[in-house]
């Protein structure tokens, strides 16, 4: 029996499952929790996925850039308190913003902001300009036993 789809090469099936994902994630259960706020919570979706892998750096930078500046644009929107950069650090870790840009904006936020910066590998400067640091460490992840990502957990 043949099979019934093309037979693609690693680097298409890469790019057709990141692809996927990209756009499953912008469907999270987080995004569905966060709905029940109504306007008291503002969500914008401003990455372009597993960068690490990149094929297109310029474009990666360009959506690095784009999103920290509706960063500086939120941060600087008194009826904000609360401004999460979720995955910030992936973007400072591949050199895609100035860390000297973002840790000065960050030095300049307004009295009561509150930021919270999320992802691995934290640069020192911005962990020593920060107010508090939490570092979580993998203890144990299902996923090494053979359990795929579940909704509601991992997305």
């Amino acid at each position: 029996m043949s099979p019934s789809r093309p037979i693609v090469s690693r680097e298409q099936w890469t790019a057709a499952r990141k692809a996927l994902l990209a756009k499953e994630k912008s469907f999270t259960r987080e995004r569905d929790a966060l709905a029940a706020f109504g306007d008291q919570v503002s969500w914008h979706t401003m990455g372009e996925g597993f960068t690490w892998e990149t094929q297109d750096l310029k474009r990666d930078v360009a959506a690095a850039e784009r999103a920290w500046a509706k960063s500086v644009e939120l941060m600087a929107d008194p009826s904000f308190g609360l401004v999460i950069l979720d995955e910030l650090n992936i973007a400072l870790r591949y050199d895609y913003l100035d860390l000297a840009a973002v840790l000065a904006a960050l030095s300049r936020r307004r009295s009561g902001l509150h930021v919270v910066v999320t992802g691995r590998n934290a640069k020192p400067e911005l962990v020593a300009a920060a107010d508090l640091v939490t570092e979580m460490t993998l203890v144990k992840h299902h996923f090494a036993a053979g359990v795929k990502a579940q909704a509601g957990i991992e997305f």
